[in-house]
This record gives C-alpha cells, sequence and structure tokens, in this order.
C-alpha cells in the first residue's frame, strides 16, 4: 500500500515533517521494487534519518550530531 504525506505508517509519526516525507517517498519506491511493507518502512526511515544527517534543514552547512 503506498503512503502520501498525510498518509503514513504509525512508526513514522515521530519523524520531523521533512525526514517523514523523504522516508514515505523511499519506502514507496521498495515497495514497488517489490519489498514487503514491513521491511520498506524500516529501510525508508533509516535512509531518510541518513539523508536528514547530510542534508541539514538550515542550508547553514554544518551537520547535525547525534
Amino acid at each position: 500500500m503506498p503512503w502520501k504525506d498525510g498518509d503514513y505508517p504509525p512508526s513514522m509519526k515521530n519523524l520531523e515533517p521533512r525526514v517523514r516525507r523523504k522516508a514515505v517517498e523511499i519506502a514507496n519506491a521498495l515497495l514497488e521494487e517489490g519489498y514487503e511493507e514491513g521491511r520498506a518502512i524500516a529501510i525508508g526511515t533509516a535512509k531518510a534519518e541518513e539523508w536528514d544527517d547530510h542534508h541539514p534543514a538550515d542550508h547553514s552547512g554544518s551537520h547535525k550530531k547525534k
């Protein structure tokens, strides 16, 4: 089942909106490639958080530290 920004898996509810949008985008692409929903969600979330670390929202050039 493909997701949208307003209709996403419950496990993504606590993600920042921009990270959630990216996670949904990645998870949907994985679903199209035949991944199971649970696996697509897990990978999408992890990759979106990794993407966020490398693409800070403030555009200052500094990266977030975990």
